[in-house]
Formats: C-alpha cells, structure tokens, sequence
C-alpha cells in the first residue's frame, strides 16, 4: 500500500472506531512510545480502565501531541513477536498535550479529580547532580525556580520545576476548601528508587520556591516507585502501512513493542488507581531487587551492546546478539553482575536472550546509547564497585566501561547525551584511552577515576574491541 493510499484511508479517531473517552483522572509526562506501549496500555487493559484516562503532555517537542490529538488520542499498539504482528487500538489518552499547554497542566493537577501522576521524562531528565540533588546550579533550572518564585504560576521547562508548579496549583485549589487533595505521583523511568529520586528533586525546588509547600506535600502527596520493562523501538512507515492494512484507517504515530511487558509498582494510592494489577503489574512493598535485576541484565546488556555493538558495525538488539563476540560479551555481564542479585536471574537472562533475538523487533542500538553519562552509573558501576571491593576485575563491568568510552571518543554510536557536557569536554581533551577513562570517570565516578588497574583494564578491553572493529 502507498503512502498516497494511506493517507487517503480514514484517520483513526473515537467517532469512527467507537471508542468512548475516559474520564481524565491521571496526568502523565513524557508522552513517547515506551509510555504508550506501556502505562497507556497496562490502563487501557485494566478492568476498570474505562474510568481513569490520562491527560498526557510532550516533552519539548510537540510532535506526539500533534499526531495524536487529531486521532482524539488514540493510537495502534502493534506487538511484533517472532512469528508475525499483533494490533489493539488504546484509548486510554483521553488528552493529548504540547508541553507548551502549560494553563492546562496547571489546571489538571488543580483538579481535585486528578489524582495521580505518572512521567517517563528518563534520567537526564531528573536533573539530579551526582548526589541526588536538585542541580540548582545550572541556569536553566535556577532561572525556572526564580521565576516560580516570583510568580507561582510562571512558565518553567524543567521537570522538577513544573511539578513544584502543578503542586502549588493543586494546593491553591484545595485552600479553597479543606486543604486536602490527595495524589500520588508514580515515577516509571530506569532509575533506581524513581519514586524517591523525584521526590527529592521537586522538594528541593519547593525549599528554593516556597518551602511551606514541603509541609503541605507530607500530608496530601504520596511518591510512588515503580520498576518497568517493555522494548519498545522507533515508529517507522512500516509499521503505519501494517496499521492500514489491518485496519484500513490511517495512524499517524502506531507504536511497535515486543510481546514482553512488566511493571512493579510500591506506594501507596490513597485516591485510588486502576486495577492494573489485573492487567499484569506486580503490586508489592519493595521493587529494589526486581529494580536491580531489570538495570543490571537488561539495561546493562543494552548499554553494553549500544556501545560496543557500532564499532563492530551492529545496527540493532538483534544484529548484536546474533554475533557470538558479542553475545559472549553479554553472558560475561551477566555472570558478573547475576550472582550480585537477590532473585533468581539465569531464566530471566535466558528470557532476555530470546526477546533479543526476536527478529520482528528493530531496536536500535545507537538509540539505547543516548544518555550514557546518567545510565552508566546505575547500570554498570554497582556490580563494579562491588566486584573491585572484593578484589577483582572481571571482563564483564570493564569491558562495557570501555565501549562506553570509545563511545565518548566519537567511535560507534553518534554522542548524545543531554547531561554529559563535563564527560563530553573532559574526554575531548584526552589524547588517549586511559586519559579519557580517566576523565570520564573523574566527572561520573570520582572514586574509580585514579584505580590504576582499573584504568589499564579498561585500556586493554578498549584494544580488544577497537581491533575486532577494525
């Protein structure tokens, strides 16, 4: 079918698919293909989900929200397993947003109706420092935090911001009553304790803005965690043509996922939340080890693959772990940083295995790559520090360090990364591997940066892959 023919087809839309709209009861930001192939869906499958629909907003780029809101935000799930496509239509968005809306963001966590929020903004967009604070310091967000200060309903850009805002909001609203209005805002981002993480960014930002908000948050929000999984790759024309002929409607933005899907979530929801448990999330008091086993097998392997896998000439998931160097770099990971958990790991690397080599699946490495300064940390260097403190230096850890900096050095994948200006400058004046090591290390990992062994691993494993590339 061409492009000429599917655009010609009806634009998927709640009036000729019938689909009712949801009542908006949920905030959510970031709205991106994994939020879609994801909480979207775990809400549109709950049973209740016909009860609690999502006022979703862009980040800063509009484009989501003008492909969506012509479809009144619904969209296709397409769920490529190894032997052929699958497709759903969500309709759990009932509002699609451009960050730029910012009186209606206001206006959704004023609304005492509206009583959870979820973001998948990913790390970088915490802006944490090293230690978990807010970054102050940084312009932007000094300029952000000077303004609500001066105007509590004043445009801001940064996440931690914005919802210091939309709590200031919510609260002016509820003085006009009681006071109380309960919500509980639920991280879904691959980073450790999410939940807390966010907490503490935005309390910072409320201490800088007006720190009576603080008060006022310990009795009316709840910060929720929430470990996630889902593959979910680029939207391409393949995909939109699939849609058509199955469909014989035009979708502007379908989302391609694997059949693979999970979410724990811990915290407490005293407004209530769809039953997704009934859709297949774990509801539990703690996801650290679940948390652990996701960053170190999965997203470790991923970063490992994104950075190696270019030099070697990988494109995708797939390519990298069908070529048995890199798989075998991949099971040295895993043998590395599996005995370190607290739940069982070697089916759940097994499992991985199989939904890497699923064929149907196009994830593209030098996508996974993006960010490495804030992934790196949390994927990689706990199961190095770990194994560095019980005396040794296993090939797993350092040799993904080493990708990550060839990758730094401008080999592999394309740089960027949002927050990694200092990395990105410092290895920028290296004139060799071991100096860029050390100096990416110095701004990410103090403590690494001047263990002589540590660097001349990193060398050596650097060699390796640079002359298996070349």
């Amino acid at each position: 079918m061409s492009s000429e023919d599917i655009a010609a087809l009806p634009r998927l839309s709640r009036t000729t698919q019938g689909h009712g709209r949801a009542p908006v009861r949920m905030i959510h930001l970031g709205l991106g293909n994994f939020y879609r192939a994801h909480q979207a869906w775990y809400t549109d499958k709950a049973p209740d989900g016909a009860s609690w629909g999502y006022a979703a907003f862009t980040g800063r780029r509009p484009d989501m929200a003008e492909a969506l809101a012509p479809q009144d935000g619904l969209y296709t799930l397409v769920t490529k397993g190894p032997g052929g496509n699958t497709y759903q239509v969500i309709s759990s968005i009932s509002a699609v947003h451009a960050s730029s809306e910012y009186e209606a963001l206001l206006g959704y966590f004023a609304d005492p109706s509206v009583v959870i929020v979820t973001t998948t903004v990913t790390e970088a967009g915490y802006r944490r420092t090293a230690l978990g604070a807010l970054d102050a310091g940084a312009v932007d967000i000094a300029e952000d935090l000077a303004a609500l200060k001066a105007d509590p309903r004043a445009v801001v850009g940064c996440v931690p911001a914005r919802v210091c805002a939309g709590l200031m909001a919510r609260r002016a609203r509820a003085l006009q009553g009681d006071g109380k209005a309960p919500m509980t805002i639920l991280p879904c981002d691959n980073l450790p304790g999410n939940g807390e993480a966010l907490k503490r960014v935005v309390y910072d930002a409320a201490e800088v803005v007006d720190p009576s908000l603080a008060s006022w948050m310990d009795d009316n929000i709840h910060w929720a965690t929430s470990m996630v999984d889902r593959i979910t790759p680029a939207t391409t024309d393949v995909e939109r043509e699939g849609v058509a002929e199955w469909g014989s409607f035009y979708d502007a933005s379908p989302v391609p996922t694997e059949p693979f899907a999970e979410w724990v979530i811990a915290g407490s929801f005293p407004a209530g939340r769809p039953r997704w448990e009934d859709a297949g999330a774990t509801i539990c008091d703690d996801v650290e080890d679940f948390e652990q086993r996701k960053l170190w097998m999965l997203n470790g392997s991923h970063s490992l693959m994104a950075y190696a896998g270019p030099i070697l000439g990988k494109e995708t998931v797939e390519e990298a772990i069908k070529d048995p160097r890199i798989a075998g770099w991949v099971n040295d990971w895993w043998a590395v940083a599996g005995p370190h958990l607290n739940v069982p790991w070697q089916d759940y690397a097994a499992a991985l295995k199989e939904r890497f080599e699923n064929p149907n699946i196009r994830h593209l490495l030098a996508q996974i790559a993006h960010d490495g300064s804030q992934k790196i940390p949390v994927r990689i260097f706990p199961v190095l520090r770990m194994e560095l403190a019980a005396g040794r230096l296993p090939d797993g850890p350092v040799r993904a360090v080493a990708a990550w900096v060839l990758h730094l050095m401008g080999h592999g994948a394309p740089v960027v990364d949002a927050q990694g200006g200092a990395v990105i400058e410092a290895v920028a004046a290296a004139r060799t591997v071991r100096e860029a090591a050390s100096s990416a290390l110095f701004v990410v990992a103090a403590d690494l940066a001047d263990n002589h062994k540590l660097l001349d691993a990193i060398e050596a494993k650097a060699e390796e892959i640079w002359d298996i590339g070349t």
